[in-house]
């Protein structure tokens, strides 16, 4: 069993790397452009340590999707989430089910994985 689904690993790392780009590219939409309307915490002022979060999530998570430059894009958005969780949420409390880090942390650690993975199948960087 192990075998069989060992040819998968590319492709289950692939899926990953691409429904982790798209969610982080949507969280950098919200915070540049303010869609979907009512998602938090909307539309930010770009010169601000939000905005540069914005920029970073659109670039970096695009370059996730795409599978171009992957490892140096996941393990700068993977700094940027561990930037984001002591910065913004520790402070608050040290659990994240009470400070709201849950996503940062993940989003962190799946980042680091796949800038030491690399992109899997179905990537840019493998043409």
């Amino acid at each position: 069993m192990a075998k069989s689904l060992g040819a998968w690993s590319p492709r289950a790392l692939a899926a990953l790397r691409i429904v982790a780009g798209l969610l982080f590219l949507a969280h950098g939409v919200v915070k540049l452009f303010g869609f979907p309307e009512g998602a938090q915490p909307g539309e930010v002022e770009i010169a601000s340590l939000f905005g540069v979060g914005a920029i970073i999530e659109l670039v970096t998570g695009a370059l996730l999707i795409l599978g171009l430059f992957t490892r140096p894009a996941a393990f700068i958005a993977s700094g940027q989430m561990a930037v984001a969780y002591w910065m913004f949420h520790f402070p608050s409390s040290p659990y994240p089910a009470v400070n709201g880090g849950d996503a940062a942390i993940l989003f962190c650690f799946i980042f680091l994985y796949i800038s030491a993975a690399g992109p899997g199948a179905w990537s840019l960087d493998k043409r």
